[in-house]
């Protein structure tokens, strides 16, 4: 019997569009491998640097890919992607180039050199899925930005911190952005 897994995606939405989106991606069993938080900052590691650069070098692959605030977290990346323009290149497939090949790519080229500084060819670094918003107005971009810049300092109280007792017992309240 084929098991079959719930989307995340908005049902019906084009994420090959020309918008903003907020992402999440985790770590495979949210281990911490990009670094660590001290006193509020973020220290990565060289596995933590491959990942902002594979980040850093999105739109060099795809001219269509805009880069706006991002943080590389101990076990989780969030960022802002924002597609422009409407001449995406199409795929072999005839799918454009959307938002999910994006972060295919990211975890692609990170998950290659991350494994390379492991010595674990071939290792799942990445979650299969990632979180996704599309962000909406002005005003959910201003507080998305804010919420990234300040993860680190918050890291204490992060869902995703696994000395965190109260980590994956509840959803952020992002309804509001």
């Amino acid at each position: 019997m084929k098991q079959s897994r719930r989307s995340l995606r908005l049902k019906g939405y084009d994420y090959s569009q020309a918008g903003a989106y907020f992402v999440t991606i985790c770590t495979h069993n949210r281990e911490c491998l990009f670094g660590g938080v001290l006193d509020g900052h973020m220290r990565l590691n060289d596995a933590g640097r491959s990942i902002q650069a594979a980040w850093e070098t999105l739109p060099h692959f795809y001219p269509h890919a805009v880069l706006d605030a991002v943080v590389v977290m101990p076990n989780h990346v969030h960022g802002i992607i924002i597609l422009v323009g409407a001449d995406f290149k199409l795929a072999p497939t005839g799918i454009c180039y959307g938002l999910p090949e994006l972060i295919r790519a990211v975890k692609t080229f990170s998950s290659r050199r991350i494994n390379e500084l492991r010595g674990t060819p071939g290792a799942i670094v990445w979650q299969r899925n990632y979180f996704e918003r599309v962000i909406r107005n002005d005003n959910e971009m201003h507080r998305i930005r804010e919420y990234i810049v300040n993860n680190p300092a918050q890291w204490e109280l992060d869902r995703e911190n696994p000395n965190n007792p109260y980590a994956g017992k509840y959803e952020p309240e992002i309804a509001d952005w």
